[in-house]
């Protein structure tokens, strides 16, 4: 036998199906192989297929009928292989079984330099489940040009590309998405925009948030400005949303307009905030949109001052009782020590102090004598 001879072929040779169809596939073996049509027999993904489906075609060809197929398990297709007796494998076929593309559907994109351009789209459904589907984003301006292929894919996410520079400025283009497999192409509606109505930021930097003074229901939050808004020349506007620490509700501040701090009000006395801010550019060299937000700054966390107000102390008393106590002494001590109001002052209590301090020690160590 030569040693490049095929012990058999499989017909038809990895065939794409559309789910629900049949497929009769036959595997005939060389002639330099003393193999026959009962020696041999099939497997799909490795599990054997029962012999009730199989037809002897010849003396050396065996075929196998497959009947209302379901989507292949893979996407590189499921494994139909011919087998000798002794479970040598003789040939195999792949089968791809599975739905034409769906047409891509929600197209967006931003621009964070306004010479680049990043796209995302949502893919179909259950045709992708089965077959490997490729994604071509194409571009081109409107009304003249050629079609143009991106090239950077995945970047910012598995249905994304990346378009890294020479975009022109004040030119609508017109955007789309090609889907193929194995069973057919579906392109996606065109999309038309201009760089500078998709024009985005990274989210402001340096947010600190800090307590204003004493006040138990206010915080104050500053923040810089995106670096691309002083490269671009155009103005933002801000947003804030703000979350105890124990919940997961956000309230938003959304009339920040333009400036860079803002303070919040109405907050729970001592308790912890988690902050973020965003930013969106607007008036764009006289674009009428609004821009892209940007995402969210990290989390920034700050509590309130914690109220000190004391609705009842039932210690009061005794504390007013002391004090009045103190005070006749001080008085009376001021009486035989000080000698007119001008030598009244915190120096003269502090003496006193001392002096009372002296009283009880000298008392105490009287009372410990015999």
């Amino acid at each position: 036998v030569s040693p490049a001879a095929d012990p058999a072929v499989i017909s038809p040779q990895d065939p794409t199906l559309l789910i629900g169809s049949s497929l009769v596939a036959t595997c005939t073996v060389s002639a330099d192989f003393p193999l026959k049509a009962e020696d041999l027999y099939w497997t799909l993904n490795g599990r054997r297929l029962p012999a009730a489906s199989y037809t002897a075609l010849g003396p050396s060809t065996l075929s196998v009928a497959l009947a209302r197929l379901n989507g292949s398990r893979q996407q590189s297709g499921d494994n139909l292989v011919c087998h000798s007796r002794d479970g040598g494998i003789l040939a195999g076929s792949c089968l791809y079984v599975g739905l034409p593309p769906e047409k891509p559907v929600n197209i967006s994109c931003w621009s964070k330099n306004m010479k680049d351009l990043t796209c995302k789209w949502a893919p179909g459904t259950e045709g992708e489940t089965f077959l490997h589907t490729n994604y071509t984003l194409k571009y081109k301006r409107r009304w003249y040009g050629q079609d143009n292929t991106c090239q950077e894919y995945h970047t910012a996410g598995t249905y994304s590309c990346h378009i890294p520079e020479d975009l022109a400025l004040f030119t609508p283009y017109e955007i789309w998405v090609e889907a193929s497999n194995r069973l057919g192409v579906a392109v996606s509606d065109v999309v038309m925009l201009d760089i500078l109505d998709v024009v985005t930021t990274d989210p402001p930097s340096d947010v600190h948030v800090s307590r204003v003074g004493d006040l138990e229901d206010q915080l104050s939050v500053r923040w810089s400005s995106p670096p691309a808004l002083k490269d671009f020349l155009f103005q933002a506007k801000y947003q804030i949303q703000y979350r105890v620490e124990d919940s997961s509700e956000w309230k938003v501040v959304d009339d920040v307009g333009n400036q860079t701090s803002c303070r919040l009000a109405g907050l729970r006395p001592g308790t912890v905030y988690f902050v973020q801010v965003r930013c969106n550019p607007f008036s764009i060299y006289g674009s009428k949109k609004a821009g892209i937000w940007s995402d969210w700054s990290n989390p920034t966390a700050a509590s309130t001052p914690r109220s000190e107000r004391v609705a009842c102390d039932p210690k009061g008393g005794e504390q007013n009782t002391t004090l009045r106590r103190e005070l006749k002494q001080f008085f009376g001590w001021v009486k035989k020590h000080a000698y007119g109001c001008s030598n009244l002052g915190i120096k003269l209590y502090d003496q006193w102090r001392v002096w009372l301090q002296k009283s009880h020690k000298t008392r105490n160590q009287v009372g410990k004598e015999p």
